[in-house]
């Protein structure tokens, strides 16, 4: 039996957190919104609690999951060796959608670090998840959602994933950006960008300095180990085939993707694409099914939307979607990631 409290996002009631808290205490799963995504949350502390949440989410257990703070004092419980000028720029940085990996202090087990010496930290920028911490305990959590599937940005996705499973969800709203937070390597010299986010690389560099970006960051790839959470396995992916178009001119991007949808139609395939406010009327009017996820004029809006958009797909009657790619910039560079993993790597480029 899941138990579904609701709460305002921005000033939630403490006491309704504190019914949440104490689940956690208990050993309980509870799912709480973040100001990225979803998470699903146990005590950083109880390793039965940590196991169940693999089991539900069906998780493969080499992919670490975040720790969630609520104060610089619960960053030195978790972590040890934390430089004194990293910790001056987590002051600026946090709370927000940041994470740091560091050396795991002695107090986190290795079913909580997944056997690795480091750990994953983070403080999120979202009312609840600060409340629902600060009442408990540090919470390891990953995304709330069925492995693979796209991140839940709203309750309802979680319900639809999870009801049953776990034992309270707390329905904050929609999440305030939509996408997972940046994650960085701090025990590198210099740091290395694992997966990007709302927390951009011109951001990143502004404060850290260098901060070095692999091409599996980019989506072109994945990485060989399991170091955070988005580098080894494939995620975001709908049910249903999905094929990104990129290219860098606006019309060319626009032409390649109508003459792919055609071409997809000929075959016989029911196609929906996936495009931006300022392209979809060129597919809506050839009559294209079409889902709009956001404007290219701020690409927090394609953000956002990017999830529900891609979870959107498996409630329509198509057979293929098509989702236009998108310049990366700022956090372009999180949406152009996510879409290349949902998309399984099948993406079609302008030719020069």
């Amino acid at each position: 039996m899941t138990l579904l409290l609701k709460v305002d996002a921005l000033n939630p009631d403490r006491e309704v957190i504190r019914r949440a808290a104490d689940v956690i205490l208990k050993g309980g799963l509870v799912a709480f919104p973040t100001e990225t995504v979803y998470g699903l949350g146990a005590s950083t502390y109880n390793d039965e609690a940590i196991r169940r949440i693999y089991v539900v989410k069906n998780r493969p257990m080499d992919n670490p999951s975040i720790i969630h703070i609520s104060s610089l004092n619960q960053l030195h419980e978790v972590a040890e060796d934390v430089p004194e000028e990293l910790e001056e720029k987590l002051k600026i940085v946090w709370p927000g959608p940041l994470t740091i990996i560091l050396r795991k202090s002695s107090r986190i087990s290795a079913v909580a670090s997944c056997g690795l010496n480091t750990v994953a930290v983070r403080m999120p920028a979202h009312p609840v998840a600060l409340t629902l911490i600060s009442e408990s305990t540090p919470i390891s959590a990953p995304s709330a959602n069925i492995s693979g599937k796209p991140s839940p940005t709203r309750a309802e996705h979680v319900i639809r994933d999870l009801w049953g499973k776990i034992d309270l969800i707390i329905d904050g709203g929609e999440s305030f950006f939509g996408v997972e937070s940046t994650i960085i390597d701090y025990t590198r010299k210099p740091p290395v960008l694992y997966r990007p986010g709302p927390f951009t690389v011109e951001e990143l560099r502004r404060i850290f300095g260098e901060v070095k970006v692999p091409e599996q960051a980019l989506g072109l790839g994945q990485f060989k180990e399991a170091l955070a959470p988005g580098m080894k396995y494939r995620h975001y992916a709908p049910d249903k085939p999905l094929i990104l178009t990129e290219c860098g001119e606006l019309d060319g991007l626009v032409k390649l993707t109508l003459d792919l949808a055609t071409d997809e139609v000929k075959k016989g395939k029911k196609v929906v694409v996936l495009c931006s406010s300022e392209t979809c009327g060129s597919y809506a009017k050839v009559g294209f099914r079409i889902i709009e996820v956001g404007s290219r004029l701020n690409l927090y809006t394609v953000a956002k939307n990017l999830f529900h958009s891609l979870r959107l797909i498996d409630s329509m009657d198509v057979d293929l979607a098509i989702a236009e790619g998108y310049p990366e910039v700022g956090v372009g560079l999180a949406v152009m990631n996510r879409l290349r993993k949902a998309s399984g790597y099948k993406m079609v480029k302008c030719t020069a």
